[in-house]
């Protein structure tokens, strides 16, 4: 039976039997919708846990990347001071060089 098929007029004797394929579609049509609607359920389920997986790696690579350059900074920081260092005794030596010899003698 089909829907085209389905003529009251012309055989009012199978009304009951319109009806009964009419219920069975309607039901086969309901559970298709609850099917539809738990498999939409789970797709948004899993989506929120996608967004939320993407946003804690995001914050993850973001602090990796802060402490990378909290460490390069510091790295930086301490060449200057040995430049620095350098750069001073570079210029107590070449002030008084006799100084500096009679440390050594």
């Amino acid at each position: 039976m089909d829907f085209d098929t389905i003529d009251i007029v012309a055989q009012p004797e199978l009304t009951d039997s319109y009806i009964g394929y009419l219920d069975a579609a309607t039901a086969k049509i309901i559970d298709g919708a609850a099917a539809l609607g738990a498999l939409r359920s789970r797709i948004e389920i899993q989506s929120e846990f996608t967004r939320t997986l993407i946003d804690s790696l995001d914050k993850g690579v973001g602090r990796l990347v802060d402490a990378d350059m909290n460490a390069e900074s510091v790295r930086l920081k301490a060449l200057q001071a040995q430049q620095d260092l350098a750069t001073q005794s570079l210029q107590i030596a070449n002030s008084s060089p006799q100084a500096i010899l009679s440390l050594f003698r």
